[in-house]
């Protein structure tokens, strides 16, 4: 049995949802990587005094949680970022044979080895952020094969760095050029029968699609969903990034754990999230790199009681970036989130958008002692500074 107390520390416990759950003078005590105790130090049992670990007054929050990310990928697409900057949409980029299927040609041609070397570093930067849990999509592939050499390379990851990775599968992301003009037969033949095998394989926590003019209709995206739904599998959606198509009413109608981007989303989607507890994850990074003028409703969202997370979405062309402590700062300066609010997008409301929730997300008895210990001086901090990292130590499952 390990037993660690941490002491003399102020501890953003995240449990409450106004003021931080901020405890001042606080102690956590862990045993067997889960929090058994928290709060004030001085009514901490004297049976910790030989296992204390003091924490020079810092500041802790529940570890970082990334629910959005294509971390496992081929190549790059830097000319495509210069395409954009030209004045080409993200449309006629992918219209035009880039984007995705751009991404795809190279991770089809990366073995498995090579993908975990290439995704090896922007999990390292994550981690030196803070990043405990992450999710991780594929999506790249667009054969079975190749979405499972994805999933299995993600897996791996995690048996290489102290983190934990959930998986989901994209493979409803873009149609392959093989199946142009024919995308019913892609989502029978990939999506579908490859999440079979996939689930089969042990490599599926979650099911993930792209609901969008350049990807799949509500109604393809409808059949992938029942397919998870027969193999017990929980859903999420990329759902009113570019246009409004109703995707996030369909999440919500399979109880989907979370939409994700939702620029377009209207007040009817909206609605269908409240009454399903659908999170809403916001992507400000690839706001930000698809110079996008159209923000989600983020006031409708609260108004309504949805749940909000944020998320890096690090892919190798919407959004190209793997530092969720930048991510923090955009949702506040372009999304108009609180700190608090990105704070508990970035833990507990990202938790609850991988379905982690009692797990994880909070610091409070009976959670996972995966935590972050920051030189600041207050939360409001981690959003306030651009492009520098106070991270001063990581605690994962009660180990720093």
């Amino acid at each position: 049995m390990s037993e660690t107390v941490f002491t003399n520390c102020r501890v953003a416990s995240m449990v409450s949802a106004k003021s931080y759950g901020l405890i001042e003078d606080a102690a956590i005590a862990v045993r067997d990587g889960r929090i058994t105790w928290v709060g004030a130090a001085v009514d901490l049992s004297s049976d910790w005094a030989e296992n204390c670990v003091d924490l020079g007054g810092r500041l802790v929050t529940p570890a970082f949680i990334d629910c959005h990310t294509h971390l496992v990928f081929g190549g790059n697409r830097a000319l495509e970022f210069e395409m954009r900057l030209e004045g080409a949409s993200y449309e006629q980029v992918a219209r035009a044979g880039g984007g995705i299927v751009s991404s795809m040609s190279a991770t089809r041609a990366a073995n498995e080895d090579e993908l975990v070397a290439q995704a090896l570093p922007r999990l390292d930067a994550m981690i030196a952020e803070g990043v405990c849990l992450l999710e991780i999509k594929s999506g790249y592939g667009l054969t079975i094969a190749d979405e499972i050499k994805m999933l299995r390379a993600a897996r791996r990851l995690a048996e290489l760095r102290p983190v934990r990775i959930v998986t989901s599968w994209l493979a409803a992301h873009a149609l392959p050029p093989e199946y142009a003009g024919r995308p019913d037969a892609y989502i029978d033949e990939v999506a579908i029968a490859g999440l079979q095998q996939a689930h089969d394989l042990g490599l599926v926590d979650a099911v993930d699609g792209f609901c969008e003019g350049i990807a799949f209709s509500p109604s393809q995206i409808s059949r992938v969903f029942d397919a998870a739904k027969a193999l017990g599998l929980p859903v999420k959606l990329h759902a009113e990034q570019l246009s409004n198509l109703g995707g996030a009413s369909l999440a919500a109608s399979y109880n989907a754990m979370s939409a994700d981007h939702l620029e377009y989303l209207d007040q009817a989607g909206i609605d269908a999230m409240a009454k399903s507890g659908t999170v809403a994850v916001l992507l400000p990074g690839a706001f930000y790199t698809l110079r996008e003028t159209k923000m989600p409703p983020v006031q409708a969202l609260r108004d309504a009681g949805v749940s909000i997370a944020i998320a890096t979405d690090g892919n190798p062309g919407s959004s190209p970036m793997f530092s969720p402590i930048l991510t923090l700062n955009m949702a506040c300066t372009m999304f108009r989130l609180t700190p608090e609010e990105a704070l508990a997008g970035l833990t507990r409301e990202a938790a609850r958008a991988l379905g982690q929730g009692a797990d994880t997300g909070t610091i409070e008895a009976g959670k996972r002692a995966d935590m972050a210990v920051w030189d600041v001086a207050h939360p409001a901090e981690l959003a306030y500074r651009i492009g520098f990292n106070s991270l001063h130590r990581r605690i994962y499952g009660g180990a720093a």
